[in-house]
This record gives structure tokens, sequence and C-alpha cells, in this order.
């Protein structure tokens, strides 16, 4: 019995982080507009930008001051009149293109496509370095040979490990 309850005590330990770790939405209530067809704008250009202070976030599921901030920002925008795209690009002109969870390929934005793809290369290179000067030393050694002297050490030291009966 006290084996069974603790392997549901530890299954449970395991399964409802698990289930607690699912996306956890930070609109806070009252941000929310009252009207739902803006608020479900709001929400879709929400799921659009990224939160500067957590990078790999949307500001609709971050809980920083800035994402609330940016969130409160597209509301108002949307409030204002403006279409989603509209709003989108008014967030862009005040924080640039690193806002936008997608940004656009441009010259500009060149570095943010390109960079995963020269640290994957220099990573790539990093291994090929390791194992070729891994190779090289294996070959070194291999045709390295002893002098006399460490040659007779050697077998002075394997000769008395016989000897002794430890070997």
């Amino acid at each position: 019995m006290t084996k069974r309850l603790l392997m549901l005590v530890g299954a449970l330990g395991i399964v409802l982080p698990l289930l607690a770790s699912g996306p956890a939405m930070a609109v806070n209530p009252d941000e929310m507009l009252s009207n739902p067809a803006l608020e479900k704008r709001a929400r879709d250009i929400s799921q659009e930008l990224r939160c500067l202070v957590c990078q790999n976030q949307s500001i609709d599921d971050s809980d920083a001051e800035l994402a609330r901030d940016l969130r409160v920002l597209v509301r108002e925008r949307l409030i204002a009149g403006d279409s989603n795209e509209e709003a989108i690009d008014y967030i862009v002109a005040r924080y640039g293109d690193y806002v936008l969870l997608n940004p656009p390929l441009k010259p500009e934005t060149y570095i943010l496509w390109g960079s995963p793809v020269v640290l994957a290369l220099l990573a790539l290179l990093a291994v090929f370095a390791f194992y070729r000067r891994k190779q090289r030393e294996a070959s070194a050694g291999t045709t390295a040979s002893l002098s006399r002297e460490e040659q007779a050490r050697l077998d002075e030291i394997l000769g008395s490990s016989k000897g002794d009966g430890k070997a």
C-alpha cells in the first residue's frame, strides 16, 4: 500500500508540472476591451509581437511590464481606429523590426535571419577541427617511439610488476 501511494505521489509530481506548463496568457482583465471583435484583433496582433524583455515570447504570453505596455498600446491604437497593419506598423516604427516575432527579410534584418545559420556553421567547423586534431594526435602518438632510456625503464617497470605477481 505504501509503495503504491509513493508511486502515485511521484507520478503526480511529474504530471502536474507538465499540465501546468502550458502557455500562460498574461493579458490581465483590466487590459481587455469590452468589444469582443476588437479584443480578438488585439490578441491576434499581440501574438505577432515579441516581448523585448523575454525575447522568445509574444507580448500576449509575457508578464513583463514592457509587454503589458505594448498590449495596452495595441489596444489604444485599435480603439483609435487603426487597422491591424497600422497598429503593427506603429509599434514597429517605435521599436524596430526586432519587435516582430517573424521579422521581414530585408538588409536591416539579415543578421536576425542569418545568425542561426552562421552559428550552426561555426559549430560544425569547431566539431570538424576538434576531430581533425584528435586524429592528428592519435596518428602522431602511434609513430612516436620511446628512447632507449624510456624503453629500458618501461621494461624494468613491467618486469618488476610481473615478478611481484600483481599483474
